[in-house]
């Protein structure tokens, strides 16, 4: 089956092919490490991921680069007003990041650069720029880029470049009487004393990049002047992409990108996501309240990433029921012991890779590849009952679960073991059941839910798992 991902760029679906086969370039823009990320970025990070995770099933060798901004005019003022220096203060938040991704199964990108760590490549980076005359200096010492030159500006986000208003690129300073045209936007800020110890000296004089030429930078420093997929957020497309084209196009006069995806907007109870409104969460608020983090993945990986996506806690409450399901299935297999091998478990278990992989190629078309996953529990679960499943049957079912879990990886972790003093109410409660203790049964179960311990009879024995 043929790969088609939505191309941004082209504002359609396109078969995947990429430049050098089985290889693949994926660039994800990564945080910018002066607070703690909220959830809507964390659907783009769970995106990413989702894809990344697909193309290596598809059996793509993936070189993924997700950059840290950890250079900026947010975290440059928010350390100041914390009294560290940027180093100090950008690590809390960047050590956090990575204890979240952790958290939400994403698997490590292969590279992390860092803005501060790629200075001299972004130095020669803007060089180039200035030596096609395609960015200029200004009177304050700063380096604009100069949109006029580059004739195609506004292909990725369809704006007319005339109808762009005044510092539409929001990241450069209120002094637009030093640049040639109000919507030029800068790539070297020079040095000034609201930037206090945070600057490089370098051959373009005192100062610190912009934000859109840190990823230039980067990319293609890891990935080479042309790679396969940027990825990011829709709110991304302009004008931080678009200037990405802008810079890397107008230095090597290549296509910089082949397929720009974005993923949609996740909005709270219905509604953008404000502190004013109160519905503004970090992954650790939710967390906080006693949510798992698988509950939190899934959630924002079971909407197609191209639609808007509302996050309630009473959807949350759903995906953990969901997966509830699933890994209750799971599991149960484990424990299937009935001789006789059931026939019909390969057709089973081929009919749900097709059906899976079927929706994923079609832009990772999640909600009926994970209908193909329960649908397939449904099934499952009807064999169990009805005691229809050999112990080899259970192994190869599991192993069908495990092959859709590398992609959505939505599988509960295995339970830690139980202490001995556990184990031994389970005993004894398995011993009141069989002296039929019904009353002493009874008080053991609800003493282990006490300490979250939940117990389920089922043919094959009695079973437990936390609650």
């Amino acid at each position: 089956m043929v790969l088609r991902l939505f191309n941004t760029l082209k504002r359609r679906k396109e078969e995947f092919v990429p430049h050098k086969p089985p290889k693949v370039g994926l660039y994800t823009c990564g945080p910018t490490v002066y607070n703690y990320p909220h959830i809507g970025n964390y659907r783009a990070y769970v995106f990413g991921d989702l894809l990344k995770r697909y193309l290596t099933f598809k059996g793509f060798e993936v070189n993924h680069v997700l950059n840290i901004t950890d250079v900026d005019d947010k975290t440059i003022r928010d350390s100041q007003k914390a009294k560290l220096p940027l180093k100090k203060f950008t690590q809390k938040f960047e050590n956090a990041f990575f204890e979240d991704l952790e958290r939400l199964n994403i698997i490590p990108a292969t590279t992390y650069p860092r803005a501060t760590e790629h200075i001299p490549e972004m130095v020669a980076l803007i060089q180039r720029l200035l030596k096609k005359k395609i960015a200029y200096k200004s009177e304050d010492g700063s380096i604009y880029y100069r949109i006029k030159k580059f004739k195609k500006y506004g292909k990725l986000a369809r704006i007319d470049l005339e109808e762009l208003e005044a510092g539409a690129s929001g990241r450069v300073r209120a002094d637009e009487y030093a640049k040639e045209r109000a919507n030029d936007f800068a790539l070297w800020k020079s040095w000034s004393p609201e930037d206090g110890d945070v600057f490089w000296e370098t051959p373009l004089g005192k100062g610190r990049p912009g934000w859109h030429i840190e990823c230039s930078a980067m990319s293609m420093r890891y990935l080479g002047q042309q790679f396969d997929i940027h990825a990011g957020g829709t709110d991304l497309v302009f004008p931080h992409h678009e200037n990405e084209i802008a810079q890397s196009e107008g230095a090597t006069s290549k296509q910089f990108v082949k397929y720009w995806m974005h993923n949609e907007w996740l909005l709270v109870d219905g509604k953008k996501m404000s502190k004013s409104m109160g519905n503004f969460y970090t992954l650790r608020d939710v967390l906080d309240k006693g949510y798992d983090p698988s509950a939190v993945r899934y959630l924002l990986l079971s909407t197609h990433y191209r639609q808007k996506l509302n996050f309630t806690f009473t959807g949350l409450d759903a995906a953990k029921q969901a997966l509830q399901r699933i890994g209750d299935c799971y599991d149960k297999l484990a424990v299937v012991k009935n001789p006789k091998h059931n026939p019909s478990v390969h057709k089973r278990i081929a009919q749900l890779h097709k059906d899976f992989a079927k929706a994923m190629d079609d832009d990772l078309d999640i909600s009926p590849a994970l209908a193909a996953v329960f649908e397939f529990v449904k099934d499952v679960n009807v064999l169990i009952a009805n005691n229809e499943l050999s112990k080899d049957d259970g192994k190869k079912l599991r192993e069908a679960f495990e092959e859709i879990d590398k992609v959505v990886c939505i599988l509960r972790k295995k339970e830690e073991p139980l202490s001995k003093e556990l184990l031994e109410l389970i005993h004894q409660r398995e011993a009141a059941r069989k002296e039929k203790q019904w009353k002493k049964a009874d008080e053991l179960r609800e003493k282990l839910h006490k300490q979250g311990i939940i117990l389920e009879d089922t043919p094959q024995g009695v079973r437990w798992k936390r609650a």
